[in-house]
């Protein structure tokens, strides 16, 4: 089973997966089971932004008006800077032109050199822009290249490819920056007046909702962000014993790439260079500290404002005595082998997003070793000894000092060493809903089975001769999604992670797509597994198994944790992996102007009678068995029938009809009769919506029959809640209204579940006996509807403009 222990010592377990803890990372949270697309995959396909008229066309307003355009969604002022915190100091608002002379967008092509890292702690998302660097490519979509400070400027540019979630955005922002004293506080150019790596910073910083969102982080993101690749995370001390010919390859296919040490708490991409900046800032808090107080030290902690200053790390250097610092991320920019004194030398070139601070052992700029090296192979390797945070390192040294690897790769097999080919994506968007469909981890059994399942058929297995084994290969990543943008509200990321289980095409396919229940996972165990639970933004996992048909469980490692989730399958043949739902009601659009079509499963339903012995609990109920039941409970019932009708004429009168508020009375005073059901009683509202659902001829009221009728089904939900209020509270859990529904009959897609989650579970997630009810009600309502325009029974029904003014009347009344 999970469990929950630190990142430094997560490791899988006979039990299950355990999960990691990455501190300070934080990011993307909720949606439903949403639409699905499959496409393949391809390095050189063309991706067209779908925002870029809108940067054209306020581009064009500027210029006709003459004036400079000022971003309203992301103003230069505090709201865009902090979301947690008020500045100590005033950072000024500049715009290049106000900064320096001359200035320019590019100077001499975008390249890795160019960054240097501000006071924001984003070497995670600085690393990643050195990688960039490396692709013109990508280099090109991320950063349009024909913006000028010169011709036709007007204060606007556009940042056209950042990848969000399946979609490619187009980010427009103004050219205003924060400064102080005139420098640039965030990311800047190594040259003055180029400012394409601070305009890139903003963009993205726009894209989270402010520049303190970017604090702290994984490479991975801001790598995926970039290219919409997927992205496979080694731990060097476990890696494989082919990972140095695994980075080669990822560096000759584009990949883009990155290194880490850890800092014993964890990944948290967040230090930062000491700087004049940085240490004019910290004097400048300090001082004001001084004056407040007479401490000198401060405990910001659980005060609701705390100095901006903060988002100055307060560790400026956790440097080594080699030169390298811990908990920051590196750029991996080259893998390389050359020849020393006879013997083949392996090399990786690394780059610190500082800009400075380098390696200074054997192959480090200025290292002797570097003398035994003739001028051809220094020129082919670049070679240089300049402080530009760059430099080459042994491989051993490599391996020895750093502790993690990320591999941002534009497609699955680009670490594949000997072939290179398109592979096949499925992307499925989900949610997991507190209550309804945030089930945790295999730890909690009593809710697991109910998160979100998606069904994958693997149909081809690969082409590989040399491989004796009938396998598919399949890549899964699963992605929680708007954590750093929704910080502000306290987001932090989940710990997440999947399994999955092969499913018997006799139980489980056949068309009808069941959600698998609480006894399958009980009994079952999974063929596929995360390795562990971690609280990153994405985990993904590489797996061989044999052609068949499966089924994928992404969970939180707690239950409760309501948030969005992308689930991606890169598979290298064809293979279908969608969503586990019913579809209940679907309407088909067209574009000619003919009646609205509504599409139920009841014919399908139908079918499945026959094959399944307990489809009386969750399919329609025969005639033959509405009949049974009456004639075996007629003679038990007529007591309480002359209990009723006596209370029914007292409270009626000589009309023997009553209303909303009579029909509350009678329940009420049976209900108390029951003294084994826990219940206040039902609401006025609920009692109105029975009257729609019985009241027949639009008076209002109901008739002795009608209740008669009414109370029927009343108590054959009454039994259906008492089987699940197990501890008699006279509440059930939501998480067990799935199986109420389906055992009265009823089949709902995952949305309509989470619907009634949302409207009827209370802040513990429990329903209770009116609310129970009352959803019933409205159940029925809408199928009794459905059903008496379906005449033929086949599931669709064709509405004209005066049947759809019915059918929602019906629906509404409830």
């Amino acid at each position: 089973m999970p469990s929950a222990i630190n990142a430094a010592v997560a490791r899988q377990t006979a039990a299950g997966s355990v999960p990691s803890t990455a501190i300070g990372t934080t990011e993307g949270a909720g949606g439903g089971t949403g639409g699905i697309y499959s496409a393949i995959i391809s390095r050189n396909q063309p991706i067209i932004s779908v925002k870029e008229k809108t940067y054209e066309e306020l581009h064009k307003k500027c210029l006709e008006k003459n004036i400079l355009y000022e971003d309203p969604d992301f103003p230069p002022n505090e709201s865009s800077l902090f979301y947690s915190q008020k500045s100590p100091v005033k950072f000024e608002w500049k715009r290049p032109r106000e900064i320096c002379e001359n200035p320019r967008f590019i100077i001499g092509g975008a390249n890795r050199t160019d960054i240097c890292q501000g006071e924001l702690g984003n070497c995670w998302f600085l690393a990643a822009i050195a990688c960039l660097t490396l692709n013109k490519k990508l280099l090109c979509r991320v950063i349009p290249h024909d913006q000028s400070f010169i011709q036709n400027y007007a204060g606007i540019f556009h940042f056209q490819q950042f990848w969000r979630y399946g979609d490619w955005v187009d980010v427009v922002i103004d050219d205003c920056l924060p400064t102080y004293n005139n420098q640039l506080v965030f990311t800047k150019s190594s040259q003055r007046n180029e400012f394409w790596s601070a305009l890139l910073e903003k963009a993205y910083a726009k894209l989270h909702g402010s520049y303190e969102a970017l604090k702290g982080g994984n490479t991975t993101e801001a790598m995926e962000d970039f290219t919409g690749g997927v992205t496979e995370f080694y731990e060097i001390k476990d890696a494989p014993k082919d990972i140095y010919k695994i980075m080669k390859h990822a560096i000759d296919r584009g990949s883009l790439m990155a290194s880490s040490i850890d800092d014993d708490l964890g990944f948290c991409y967040g230090s930062a260079p000491r700087t004049d900046i940085g240490e004019l800032i910290a004097r400048m808090v300090k001082n004001q500290e001084n004056a407040q107080m007479t401490q000198s030290t401060v405990d910001y902690q659980g005060m609701e404002e705390r100095p901006a200053w903060t988002i100055v790390p307060m560790q400026y250097e956790t440097r080594m005595s080699c030169g390298l610092v811990k908990g920051h991320a590196y750029s991996v920019t080259a893998v390389e082998e050359t020849v020393f004194k006879g013997e083949k030398i392996r090399l990786v070139r690394l780059r610190n997003p500082w800009g400075q601070v380098e390696w200074n052992g054997a192959w480090s700029d200025k290292s002797e070793v570097w003398d035994s090296v003739n001028e051809a192979e220094k020129i082919r390797l670049q070679h240089k000894v300049v402080e530009d945070g760059e430099f080459w390192i042994s491989f051993q040294d490599f391996m020895r000092h750093f502790t993690k690897l990320e591999i941002c790769n534009l497609t699955p097999d680009t670490l594949e060493v000997d072939k290179f080919q398109t592979w096949t994506v499925s992307v499925n968007e989900g949610r997991w809903v507190r209550g309804c469909s945030a089930g945790g981890c295999r730890n909690y059994p009593d809710t697991f089975w109910t998160n979100p399942q998606y069904r994958l058929k693997l149909l081809e297995e690969d082409d590989d001769p040399e491989d004796e084994e009938v396998i598919c290969s399949f890549l899964v990543a699963l992605m929680q999604k708007n954590r750093r943008k929704e910080r502000k509200l306290g987001a932090n990321l989940y710990t997440i992670g999947f399994a999955i289980y092969e499913v018997m095409a006799l139980d489980f396919m056949h068309g009808t797509k069941h959600h698998l229940q609480k006894d399958f996972f009980l009994y079952n165990a999974s063929k596929a597994r995360s390795k562990t639970y971690i609280n990153m933004r994405e985990i993904s996992e590489r797996f061989r198994l044999p052609p068949s048909e499966y089924v994928i469980i992404p969970s939180t490692y707690d239950p409760h944790q309501e948030g969005e989730f992308i689930l991606r399958v890169f598979s290298e043949k064809r293979n279908l992996s969608e969503p586990i739902v019913v579809n209940i009601l679907r309407v088909i659009h067209s574009h000619h102007v003919a009646p609205i079509i509504f599409v139920s499963d009841r014919a399908n339903s139908n079918k499945e009678l026959t094959a399944d012995e307990n489809a009386g609990k969750d399919g329609e109920k025969t005639q033959a068995d509405e009949k049974k039941r009456s004639s075996t409970k007629a003679h038990e019932e007529s007591e309480e029938q002359k209990q009723f009708r006596n209370i029914f004429r007292q409270i009626a009168g000589d009309d023997m009809e009553i209303n909303a508020e009579e029909l509350r009375n009678v329940l009420n005073n049976v209900v108390k009769k029951h003294k084994d059901l826990r219940s206040e009683g039902f609401e006025l509202e609920s009692c109105r919506s029975m009257i729609a659902l019985m009241d027949t001829d639009g008076s209002g009221k109901i008739n002795f029959d009608e209740f008669r009728h009414l109370w029927d089904k009343i108590k054959s939900w009454q039994k259906i809640f008492k089987h699940y209020d197990t501890d008699h509270s006279g509440t059930i859990n939501s998480y067990e209204m799935r199986n109420a529904v389906k055992d009265a009959g009823f089949r709902l897609n995952n949305q309509l579940y989470d619907i009634i989650t949302m409207r009827y579970a209370d802040k513990n997630m429990n329903i209770d006996f009116d609310s129970f009810i009352c959803c019933f009600v409205r159940l029925d309502a809408m199928f009794r509807a459905f059903h008496a325009f379906d005449k033929d029974g086949d599931g669709i029904i064709k509405l004209n403009v005066l049947e759809v003014n019915c059918f929602m009347r019906v629906c509404l009344n409830t």
